[in-house]
């Protein structure tokens, strides 16, 4: 069940916050955990096992880090999570690619496992695996109260996409949060704001992305190939970024606030930049639980160098079980690479339009490399990009899609940057003093946005989360 569908807007989201809102205060993280449950459960009824294993598991083990803190005890118990987790991702993540690599590598007839990938494995066991550090570094507290660790493991909001939540980050809302109706209000709006990213943006212009990511040699063209690859670059990430604004909102209804993981990536100077403002909850935690012990900056360049190489190639592998995101990651971390020994001091220096230029064709590239599983296909689409294969500059395909979405690339530029926030902030300032008119306003543009949502989803068969599948 994916939050852009009529039974979560309609069925589950009403019953699970009134079931949240008549119980007493004292229940409310049960009635969470278990709606938590029935949520992963509607979409996946076979793992739920699999959640509730992982939620026991480091619960366990995070009491045994405390309890046993300063022996070698605690160590250990910090080890077997660490290695439970990574296991738990490379059974059910990675088996098959590690069977089809080894059987191709040694000549054998390895039989493939054939698991289905469990929706927001890679998010939870993530969070589970940086409770358990966190308590062995004593920068979170153990938690002894298993439904309260279980809803922060479980909460239906983050669990099947992120933001990857720490738990020192929502330990205190978890004991002792106080909900209302202004916070519930505001979650309101940024639910139907990332509603409508998803729904209206990353759905309708997927549809040209798919278009021409299926499309011929004979029907394709370099304007049709730069088109698409746009296309893909918007979509994943109004359908990513309008999940986060989706989870942050939902969290707020229930009195939770989470950390931003989107700040207008297209906007950055540089990759280094651009790193920063996407995906920063995964950032931020191989920065923490990998990058920092490893080193960091703090051991020299050579040794920093090696530790952002091993950063980004986890990174991709991360993404999925594919070739494609292991050479995606090690792209950018050549990139990246270069920017710290030279380029970003470069791009400093230059006019901020040089460093968006190449930070978008950078991306874009990248792109190329993330969204084809087969890398001959990839390769072929690389050269369309640049003219190979004998393929026109432009042909009627691309014209006639460039000109029927003209008016949704100048959408999605403009929702891309933070213009439309700050002329919304600029209309509410000056409706200041007018309570009822900015009141009246407010709510009914949400209003009309949810409406227009539903009746995209109402109409439209076309309804695709990408992030589910990491």
């Amino acid at each position: 069940m994916v939050f852009s569908s009529l039974s979560f807007l309609f069925m589950f989201l009403p019953a699970a916050l009134l079931l949240y809102f008549l119980s007493p205060r004292r229940l409310r993280n049960l009635v969470l955990f278990i709606s938590s449950l029935v949520f992963y459960a509607w979409g996946e009824p076979v793992y739920i096992a699999l959640i509730l294993f992982s939620t026991v598991m480091d619960y366990v083990l995070g009491i045994l880090v405390d309890k046993y803190r300063g022996t070698a005890k605690s160590k250990y118990a910090l080890i077997f999570s660490v290695a439970a987790n990574i296991c738990l991702l490379g059974v059910f993540k990675y088996a098959d690619f590690i069977a089809v690599n080894i059987g191709a590598l040694f000549g054998l007839d390895i039989p493939l496992p054939n698991l289905p990938l469990p929706i927001g494995i890679s998010f939870y066991t993530f969070q589970t695996m940086s409770y358990t550090i966190d308590v062995y570094r004593g920068s979170a507290k153990v938690q002894k109260n298993f439904i309260t660790y279980g809803t922060y493991v479980a909460m239906f909001p983050q669990l099947t996409a992120g933001p990857i939540i720490r738990y020192q980050t929502v330990a205190e809302q978890l004991e002792s949060r106080r909900e209302d109706a202004g916070q519930f209000a505001q979650g309101i709006q940024r639910f139907t704001a990332g509603l409508g990213k998803k729904v209206l943006l990353a759905n309708n212009i997927g549809m040209l992305w798919s278009q021409m990511s299926s499309m011929g040699a004979e029907n394709m063209s370099v304007l049709g190939a730069w088109l698409g690859i746009t296309a893909f670059a918007f979509q994943i990430y109004f359908d990513f970024s309008g999940y986060s604004d989706m989870a942050i909102g939902l969290a707020k209804m229930f009195g939770f606030t989470f950390l931003e993981n989107f700040d207008y990536p297209y906007i950055s100077k540089s990759v280094t930049e651009f790193w920063r403002r996407w995906h920063i909850s995964l950032g931020t935690w191989f920065r923490e639980y990998v990058y920092i012990p490893l080193g960091g900056n703090r051991k020299g360049l050579p040794r920093q160098l090696v530790n952002i190489a091993a950063v980004w190639l986890l990174t991709g592998i991360w993404h999925g079980a594919s070739w494609n995101f292991a050479v995606w990651g090690a792209y950018f971390m050549v990139l990246l690479i270069l920017e710290k020994l030279f380029l970003y001091d470069l791009l400093q220096r230059s006019h901020n339009a040089a460093g968006r230029i190449y930070t978008l064709l950078a991306v874009l590239l990248g792109w190329v490399i993330f969204a084809f599983d087969d890398f001959s296909m990839g390769i072929r689409y690389f050269m369309w990009m640049l003219g190979g294969g004998g393929i026109p500059f432009a042909n009627s395909h691309a014209l006639f899609a460039l000109s029927s979405n003209a008016v949704m690339f100048i959408f999605l530029i403009l929702a891309s940057t933070p213009a439309p926030a700050r002329w919304a902030k600029a209309v509410m300032e000056k409706l200041r003093g007018h309570t009822i008119l900015s009141v009246t306003l407010t709510n009914a543009t949400v209003a009309a946005m949810f409406l227009l949502c539903v009746a995209y989803l109402v109409d439209s068969t076309y309804n695709p989360f990408l992030y589910f599948r990491f």
